[in-house]
């Protein structure tokens, strides 16, 4: 099932100075869970801004994974990979890269998820080349 609030934003564009943020979504193989729900007042003002980002980065559709939650009359979040992932707070939007997590936005920041995320994927140590030794 895919969250309607990930429906991409038609009016979105990258504001100034957070270009090299959003392109950095788009590099190696990164694979976006996205948890949220379509009641949530901030899924709804933050979903639709990230799908757009992920469009304008060209990520593929493949590589986003939606996650939908539903609200227990007590506050709690259920649904898929909740409890797997420690899920509290939606949206929450975890990076992985070959199965290991890489970037989590959790709720909210002072900057967009799509440039909060794509921020620590620039600064994330990228896998290690060997070293050429030339003896």
């Amino acid at each position: 099932m895919e969250l309607q609030t990930m429906t991409p934003a038609s009016d979105w564009e990258p504001a100034p100075g957070t270009e090299a943020a959003i392109d950095a979504l788009g590099g190696d193989d990164y694979t976006f869970h996205v948890w949220g729900g379509d009641w949530c007042i901030d899924c709804k003002g933050q979903l639709p801004d990230f799908g757009a980002a992920l469009n304008h980065a060209g990520v593929d559709s493949e590589q986003i994974e939606h996650y939908p939650v539903k609200k227990e009359d007590d506050g709690s979040k259920t649904g898929p990979g909740v409890e797997a992932y420690g899920i509290e707070y939606i949206p929450t939007v975890v990076v992985e890269r070959d199965g290991e997590e890489v970037a989590r936005f959790v709720e909210s920041a002072e900057e967009s998820i799509a440039v909060t995320l794509g921020r620590k994927l620039r600064s994330a140590p990228a896998d290690e080349e060997p070293a050429v030794n030339d003896d």
